[in-house]
């Protein structure tokens, strides 16, 4: 009788073994993120990398107070409240991940008291979103790996392009 028990816990112990290594198969080919475009000014290509997601804990464990509010809750900060300085051919990275966002050679003086862009180091590296919020129609610009909130875009920019892109520089990191 202990042999047949032995059997039928062997058997049992098979067939979890078997239905997890299944499971697990399946659940890293679904698991998977789905690659996204980045462009990399180093190598000057779009590369594929995984997005970046974070718990609600680790942003707060890895951002200011202030950043916090702005990248995650979409807050703002006050006009000519921060402090963005980069040299003139440095690049502007998002502080919630590192993707290079904007060359400091786009970046003009606007007047508005944020730092200003007109382009960007390249539009796969920036989402761009209808934004309704405070009675107004704009277009939120957010970073395209890490979703982060980094100011809006708006069409009185100088030339060649026009733009405005006006992001909040606690966004922003050299």
């Amino acid at each position: 009788m202990n042999q047949r028990v032995s059997l039928q816990n062997i058997h049992r112990m098979v067939f979890y073994v078997v239905v997890a290594v299944l499971c697990v198969g399946t659940a890293s080919k679904e698991g998977r993120m789905k690659l996204i475009p980045i462009y990399n000014p180093e190598t000057q290509r779009a590369e594929e990398v995984e997005p970046i997601v974070r718990s609600d804990v680790e942003w707060r464990s890895l951002l200011t107070p202030a950043q916090y509010d702005v990248l995650r809750k979409k807050g703002t900060e006050a006009p000519f409240s921060g402090v963005c300085s980069v040299p003139q051919n440095g690049i502007f990275h998002c502080a919630g991940c590192g993707t290079a966002l904007f060359y400091g050679e786009k970046k003009f003086e606007s007047g508005t008291g944020w730092p200003s862009f007109w382009s960007p180091v390249s539009p796969l590296n920036l989402k761009l979103v209808e934004d309704r919020s405070h009675g107004m129609t704009r277009v939120e610009v957010l970073c395209a790996r890490c979703q982060s909130h980094l100011g809006h875009v708006f069409d009185d920019g100088p030339p060649p392009t026009h733009k405005r892109y006006c992001i909040n520089s606690l966004a922003l990191q050299p």
